[in-house]
């Protein structure tokens, strides 16, 4: 065969440098046109890009030409550029140097996407904490809460 086929969803998450609550309705839209931008550039065509004030989650697929920890850097090190640029209060931002990320059953697709795109109703009930500590549970991935968060 001469094809490589490839069809990966993952569920990337990582939140703002000690969780702070930087990522404001003033900035927020712009900032997940901007991520999902990164995405498309490459190659890694995006499903959902959602978050909360201090964290996102972006549900993409994983093109065939790039490694997972390279879009990672690329998306991180590009926003944070960027985001520092649309306002004084945010020439600090920083993201974690940390992240997640899962694998999707093609199946469950549309509830992932729901998943993302309800985050601000989700989290008036749960900590970006207990959700993030929720999802390494579900996929028993073994972590020490010392190096999780920073």
């Amino acid at each position: 065969m001469s094809q490589s086929l490839v069809k990966i969803y993952t569920h990337i998450v990582f939140s703002t440098k000690d969780r702070t609550r930087l990522i404001q309705p003033n900035i927020e839209e712009k900032l997940h046109r901007y991520l999902a931008g990164i995405c498309q550039e490459l190659e890694c065509h995006p499903v959902q890009v959602g978050g909360h004030t201090d964290h996102i989650h972006i549900l993409c697929t994983l093109s065939k030409k790039i490694a997972l920890i390279k879009l990672v850097e690329e998306l991180k090190s590009h926003s944070s550029k960027w985001i520092k640029t649309q306002d004084a209060e945010l020439r600090k931002f920083y993201w974690q140097s940390g992240y997640g990320a899962f694998s999707v059953n093609p199946t469950e697709i549309a509830r992932a996407q729901q998943y993302v795109e309800n985050q601000h109703e989700h989290h008036k009930t749960i900590s970006f904490q207990d959700e993030y500590r929720a999802f390494l549970n579900k996929y028993n991935v073994t972590f020490d809460e010392r190096y999780v968060w920073d």
